[in-house]
């Protein structure tokens, strides 16, 4: 029998922005996340999930 097994591993990361309200703060991380500006790495590790699907 064979199986899929999903591993699925979280980062996360928290960053201060100065924006007039919450949608323009989102647009901003959005954008930086996108222009490799954010970047997680190893040290923003949470947690690792493994589940057969």
């Amino acid at each position: 029998m064979k199986y899929f097994v999903e591993i699925k591993e979280t980062l996360t990361k928290v960053v201060k922005i100065e924006a007039n309200n919450a949608e323009e703060a989102l647009d901003v991380v959005e954008k930086q996340y996108k222009n490799s500006e954010i970047i997680l790495v190893a040290d923003d590790y949470v947690k690792t999930e493994i589940l057969v699907k």
